[in-house]
């Protein structure tokens, strides 16, 4: 495999903060939205946007993690038990601006997943994707993030790998190639 680094060390932490200022443009003070991160890897962008976003508005804002696990079209087509994540929404969604969010956007398919499961919490006002990888090109289903990291274009044999500090040890992304 060949690997490609996009994004590390200064430049990752510069991408978060100035998606939290995109994110502050639109949404002021916070009152009426919450942050949603999606299982697995999106609740590490969330909690993260989540932690800037109170350093720079001094009060915390709303942040959950969704499970998808039984809302995905493919769950049934998996060999093997599937293990849920845990889902942890302990506020009211319902008439709130709801800002999703997931590390990789590739196939859409995800995105579509976590829409049906966050209705379980209620009807949001309304529901904006954040993003930290774009995956462009590469679409199932016609899904657009409102707030993007960085786009990539890549090709479907290739694959984005975002590691974390707080799992992986450094804050990174990489593309992915095999070798020929």
């Amino acid at each position: 495999m060949q690997n490609l680094t996009l994004l590390d060390g200064k430049k990752f932490q510069i991408t978060i903060q100035r998606l939290c200022r995109q994110l502050i443009e639109n949404h002021n003070d916070f009152s009426e939205a919450i942050l949603i991160g999606i299982q697995p890897r999106g609740i590490y962008l969330a909690r993260r946007v989540a932690d800037e976003l109170h350093k720079i508005l001094g009060k915390p804002v709303l942040q959950g993690d969704l499970d998808i696990t039984f809302y995905r079209d493919d769950f049934r087509r998996r060999e093997g038990p599937l293990v849920p994540n845990q889902t942890r929404i302990d506020f009211i969604i319902e008439g709130k601006n709801i800002i999703l969010m997931d590390d990789v956007l590739w196939t859409g398919r995800t995105i579509r997943a976590a829409m049906d499961a966050m209705l379980a919490f209620g009807r949001p006002a309304k529901v904006e994707l954040l993003t930290l990888v774009d995956r462009r090109y590469s679409r199932h289903i016609p899904v657009t993030a409102n707030y993007t990291g960085i786009e990539v274009d890549s090709i479907a044999s290739q694959k984005v790998v975002v590691s974390w500090k707080e799992t992986d040890g450094e804050d990174k992304i990489v593309l992915l190639s095999e070798i020929k």
